[in-house]
């Protein structure tokens, strides 16, 4: 039996409140819980969770030096890795790791003993620890909101979540593994196209399209000072700015975080759009990111949906190097356009894939009278 009150595990709670403290606890400790995880939890304020933490990440728990004993990882690279993933270790010592940590360690040593440079390890640490921080924050979220109740206690409300994410645990790794799959397609998909391209292959089925990518300016560095929520918000925005404005033969093809695709068979058409959503963005205030844009034309092949070839490479690379508020074409998209637009060089630029320099232009309304 632990005495909760003389361990200051029941400070400032009263009636209600505290009996459901003294429940949850209870039932921690029946699970195996330590003092210590008991002690940091309340003192985080997360205790509701740890019940659900304990289901997912594993019972046991393990300091750094155990982790690294335990997977033969080692000391240093663990540290880099968790680093580039986001999940930093404040204190070697304390037992906060579970087996959810040594499983992962695990399978980097397996990647280690497979050859696999430490560098693509740490680069696909820091992107896969970036996108899953996302999808576990939406994931947190949805479980809050699917659990609670209004006049819920403590206790109630820790095992409701637990319950919760117990069952939903399953379904996120086959559904992660399946975004990944398909994701992997399409990306060995657009590699092998732009690979026939470059070597002169012709793509069965391809047609002339201009495609633009336009993407919110500084968007990563907001994540950083941004609520998720806010940060959610401006991209939804952009994709309601990009609907509202497409029409035939624009295309909006998808989203992409902090960026619409645009395909159409008129060029104009498409400049229109895309000068049209930088005001658009612009108008939005001081608080919403400038928007820029890149269009690039040529035959390209659609496949479920989607659109693959030079064009979509070299527009989605366009926009990279577009100003803020800004629309950057290339020499093709210049040649196709007939409308009366303002033009002006942007020079010359070596882009990734491309073997010879591309022309760029960037294009604007004419002045008005």
């Amino acid at each position: 039996m632990v005495d909760f009150a003389a361990e200051g595990l029941l400070d400032g709670l009263e009636g209600r409140d505290r009996a459901a403290r003294e429940r949850l606890l209870q039932a921690l400790v029946d699970d195996g819980a330590s003092l210590e995880e008991l002690r940091g939890a309340v003192a985080d304020g997360t205790l509701f969770m740890l019940p659900s933490e304990r289901a997912v990440g594993g019972r046991n728990r393990y300091s750094l030096e155990e982790l690294v004993e335990e997977s033969g990882l080692d000391r240093d690279f663990l540290l880099e890795l968790r680093r580039s993933a986001g999940l930093p270790i404040e204190d070697s010592t304390a037992r906060d790791l579970t087996d959810v940590d040594l499983e992962a360690a695990r399978t980097a040593k397996l990647y280690d003993d497979a050859g696999i440079p430490r560098e693509a390890q740490i680069e696909v640490a820091r992107i896969f620890g970036r996108a899953m921080a996302q999808a576990a924050d939406a994931l947190r979220r949805l479980a809050i909101s699917m659990v609670f109740e209004p006049g819920a206690d403590e206790h109630q409300l820790a095992m409701r979540y637990a319950d919760f994410a117990v069952s939903l645990e399953p379904t996120v790794g086959p559904t992660m593994q399946q975004l990944l799959r398909m994701h992997l397609r399409h990306a060995v998909r657009t590699e092998l196209l732009e690979a026939l391209e470059e070597h002169g292959g012709a793509l069965v089925g391809q047609r002339d399209v201009a495609v633009c990518f336009a993407d919110l300016v500084g968007f990563t560095r907001v994540g950083e000072v941004a609520e998720p929520d806010e940060l959610g918000a401006i991209a939804d925005r952009l994709e309601t700015l990009a609907t509202s404005l497409v029409a035939l033969p624009v295309r909006l093809i998808k989203t992409i975080g902090d960026a619409v695709m645009l395909v159409s068979t008129d060029v104009d058409e498409l400049i229109d759009v895309a000068l049209r959503l930088v005001d658009a963005a612009e108008a939005e205030g001081p608080n919403f990111p400038k928007l820029r844009a890149g269009i690039a034309y040529g035959p390209a092949l659609q496949r479920a949906g989607d659109w693959y070839g030079r064009p979509v490479n070299l527009a989605s690379r366009l926009t990279a190097l577009a100003r803020p508020s800004s629309v950057l074409c290339d020499q093709a998209a210049r040649d196709a356009a007939r409308g009366d637009w303002q033009w002006s060089s942007a020079g010359e630029r070596r882009v990734r894939n491309v073997s010879r320099p591309v022309r760029l232009h960037r294009v604007r309304r004419p002045p008005a009278d």
